[in-house]
């Protein structure tokens, strides 16, 4: 620079070059700077680059650093950082590497031909270095992001293949990244390192923002890996080695959890690796894997229309079909009314039309089909008859139908009011097979109250299984806060903690918004049976939770519960009291649906010998 501002003490100064008013010498002030930078050692170094992480974040589209050799530039200080650990040590160029591959990572981001130019740049080598380990979890993470960014560009990604080695760091990467992260950083407070501390909270918080932060960043470490391998799982050549069987049976359990919903974690890699032909088989031929993904089928997940992709695929390949029909046909069975699921119009159709293909199949593969999987498959291509049966019915005999079913209806809720659940199942059963199949909202009751009927009768998967009809069938779809409640106890009587706090969360979220004085939340509380079960899905599916297990920290009791070393609030688990339970929960709606639904401890012991379940989830 040939002009120094006087309040300025440093020649070069990256922020008065920034601020040049003549745009040759900005330009070539620019360059020569990054040109030295790596090169030199003063004191300081660290403010100019966290700058150009700030602009890189706010402008990760605009070319003008990319032209002038940023890439070259951080590419050459991550190398100064990996080979000179003096140098890595002093001032606060520790923070250097991290920012590195986060400018690289920022723009690459969204722009295929700033890609294009980082190749030739050779940010490569230095990137795989870090995601190495060679530093710490903290410079993986950017490492990981900054490599997924350039895999995702069909120009980008042989260099980024060319590296052997990337794919397998990734797969590993994705599989130890909570436990690395939790025994490195989360697990002992009095040993965290402090530029980690300053990173994660900007130097804004304490020990618990840095633990809450700790665990996002961890989610994101996984979820960019995922992200990586889900790159490579696009080309055939690398699903030999993506599909091992104990990587495989990990995924459905990456999930990002409550802290990185946008992203689809496992479930997404594993929807790539069904496209192929080559995924299927290895997909398909691990009954866990099938069952997790029936299970995301019938959830609130955002990405629940994934699993449905997977199964669907898995059913339409005659190779891996007869593998998956007797787990995935009960699931999609239930699912066969759903109209669309975000950009998946005439879903139900489609699943109908997937499962009538399969019974129909030719030679043996039908005989693989077991008889309760045909009978499901029957009743569904049935009910679809009978739709077509019922538009050309006179409109009187439609109402007949309705009126009578309303009549068995009722019978059901006396019966229920009376400690006869079983009894109220079938009358419920028997109304839908009266009720018009396009009486819709009351077709959402009768399979709402039977699930009850099944939760009271310990039939957790019955009730699933009506309760996802029910949402199904609600528009919008997935919203019928009773159902979401009821699904969520199901799942908790299964140990489904993850499926079961999602639809805790959301029956929460519906019951803020509903206009039902039996459903909206009371001075804006939460109810306290809500909460309870929140809280206790929240530590069972809590992100850290097996490496907790690992390290002694959490320690299971035959599989009944967790024992921290701390100890816990025992208010949060302690069963309900009566002043949960306002009335004896025999009063119904108009509707028919459960105005109440505690149910006092007495009629359980009418119902069944087993010690019952509140509606509440809370034994008693």
């Amino acid at each position: 620079m040939e002009k120094i501002p006087p309040d300025c003490p440093y020649p070069g100064c990256f922020f008065c070059v920034i601020k040049e008013g003549n745009p040759s010498k900005r330009r070539s002030s620019i360059l020569k700077f990054f040109r030295e930078l790596p090169s030199q050692d003063d004191d300081g170094q660290v403010l100019p680059i966290s700058g150009l992480w700030n602009t890189a974040m706010a402008h990760p589209n605009d070319p003008e650093f990319i032209n002038l050799g940023i890439f070259e530039c951080m590419a050459a200080l991550i190398w100064k950082g990996l080979k000179n650990r003096r140098w890595l040590s002093h001032d606060q160029n520790i923070y250097i590497p991290y920012y590195a591959a986060h400018i690289i990572g920022s723009y690459t981001m969204n722009m295929e031909e700033f890609a294009e130019r980082a190749v030739p740049a050779s940010v490569i080598p230095p990137l795989v270095e870090l995601l190495r380990g060679r530093l710490t979890w903290v410079e993986q993470r950017v490492a990981v992001r900054a490599l997924g960014h350039l895999a995702t560009y069909p120009s980008s990604f042989p260099a980024v293949a060319d590296h052997g080695e990337v794919l397998e760091l990734a797969i590993q990467l994705a599989s130890s990244s909570l436990e690395i992260v939790y025994s490195h950083f989360y697990q002992f407070v009095d040993r965290r390192i402090s530029y980690h501390c300053d990173l994660l909270t900007r130097g804004m918080g304490g020990v618990e923002m840095e633990s809450r932060k700790a665990e996002e960043w961890a989610s994101q470490l996984q979820c960019w890996s995922l992200q990586l391998i889900n790159c490579f799982a696009f080309k055939p050549e690398f699903l030999f080695d993506i599909c091992k069987p104990e990587f495989l049976v990990k995924l459905p359990g990456m999930w990002g959890g409550l802290v990185n919903e946008n992203s689809p974690a496992g479930i997404g890699l594993l929807r790539t690796i069904c496209q192929h032909k080559l995924g299927r088989a290895p997909v398909a031929n691990c009954p866990d894997i099938v069952e997790a993904l029936c299970n995301i089928a019938r959830s609130s997940d955002d990405w629940q229309y994934m699993a449905i992709d997977c199964l669907l695929w898995l059913l339409q390949d005659q190779n891996t079909s007869q593998k998956v029909i007797d787990k995935a046909a009960p699931a999609l069975t239930d699912l066969a009314e759903i109209t669309a699921l975000g950009d998946h119009k005439r879903l139900g159709d489609t699943i109908v039309n997937v499962l009538q293909e399969c019974c129909q199949a030719q030679g043996t593969a039908r005989s693989y089909i077991s008889t309760r999987t045909k009978e499901l498959i029957d009743e569904l291509l049935s009910s679809r008859q009978r739709l077509k049966w019922e538009k050309n019915m006179p409109k009187e005999d439609l109402q007949i139908k309705q009126a009578a079913a309303l009549v068995v209806k009722l019978e059901g809720n006396s019966l229920f009011s009376s400690g006869d659940i079983s009894g109220a199942a079938s009358k419920y059963s028997e109304a839908l097979a009266l009720c018009p199949m396009k009486s819709k909202k009351e077709r959402v009751v009768l399979y709402s109250n039977r699930a009850q009927c099944y939760l009271l009768l310990q039939q957790p998967l019955a009730a699933i299984s009506d309760a996802t009809r029910a949402l199904c069938l609600h528009n919008p779809p997935n919203r019928h806060a009773k159902s979401l409640w009821r699904r969520a106890q199901a799942y908790d009587m299964l140990g489904l903690a993850k499926e079961s706090l999602l639809d805790a969360i959301l029956f929460i979220n519906e019951c803020s918004q509903s206009n039902d004085p039996d459903l909206s939340l009371k001075h804006n509380k939460v109810p306290d049976y809500a909460e309870r079960l929140v809280k206790k899905q929240m530590r069972a599916a809590w992100l850290f939770r097996e490496a907790a297990i690992k390290h002694g920290v959490i320690h299971t009791d035959d599989g009944t519960g967790d024992i921290y070393e701390q100890e816990a609030d025992d208010s949060e688990w302690e069963t309900a009291s009566e002043s949960d339970m306002e009335n004896d929960g025999r009063e119904a709606d108009d509707d028919g649906d459960w105005k109440n639904d505690n149910i006092r401890k007495d009629m359980y012991d009418k119902a069944t010998k087993k010690g019952m379940r509140l509606i509440f989830g809370l034994e008693i």
